[in-house]
């Protein structure tokens, strides 16, 4: 079990960091090994990580080797290795691997097929993740079809979109950008 907390389309990251890190220690209980954030532009993700699977080097948020691609998962892919076979017949050498977490197939995928990398990827497991395309400037925000992992997610009245892992985050999140609407994402 891990914690996400991020916020995307907000007008300048900056200076909300402080509040979305002091929001993500609510989240610490989910994930006590690492804490990491990302913190640039109009998006912020922040992670608590419970290292399980790759505990040396799959601290997250995650990027992809040009790090114009971040991303904050709380959950585990099943078949993480199957995924990154059949991405590599796909796309020889193209994708390279920078940690062995289960996750990080999930930057790749996205990075070869776009938005329809999960409908294109049989992706088992549990999961909720947010994904930043730092290039495109857009986000992609999921869980797993059944929702095992829980995610929440709001809107701030300026159009900034924030998910969380619980929903008390979102609450400590969100004092600094007006809350219209909070609802589980299903």
């Amino acid at each position: 079990m891990c914690g996400i907390l991020a916020l995307f389309g907000v007008q300048d990251a900056g200076p909300l960091r402080k509040q979305v890190v002091e929001a993500a220690k609510l989240l610490r209980h989910r994930g006590p090994d690492w804490s990491g954030v990302y913190c640039e532009g109009s998006a912020i993700i922040a992670h608590e990580r419970l290292a399980i699977v790759d505990p040396d080097s799959g601290d997250q948020p995650l990027y992809n080797e040009a790090r114009d691609i971040v991303l904050g998962v709380n959950g585990e892919i099943y078949n993480y290795e199957d995924l990154q076979k059949n991405l590599e017949a796909r796309a020889p050498g193209k994708h390279r691997f920078l940690t062995k977490s289960d996750c990080e197939v999930l930057l790749h995928l996205y990075a070869e097929d776009g938005l329809d990398f999960m409908s294109k990827s049989e992706v088992c497991g549990m999961y909720a993740f947010a994904i930043w395309d730092k290039k495109n400037h857009s986000y992609v925000v999921a869980r797993d079809p059944v929702g095992i992992i829980p995610l929440y997610i709001g809107w701030g009245a300026d159009g900034s979109v924030q998910v969380a892992s619980e929903l008390k985050a979102l609450h400590k999140a969100l004092p600094l950008i007006p809350l219209c609407c909070c609802c589980t994402m299903d």
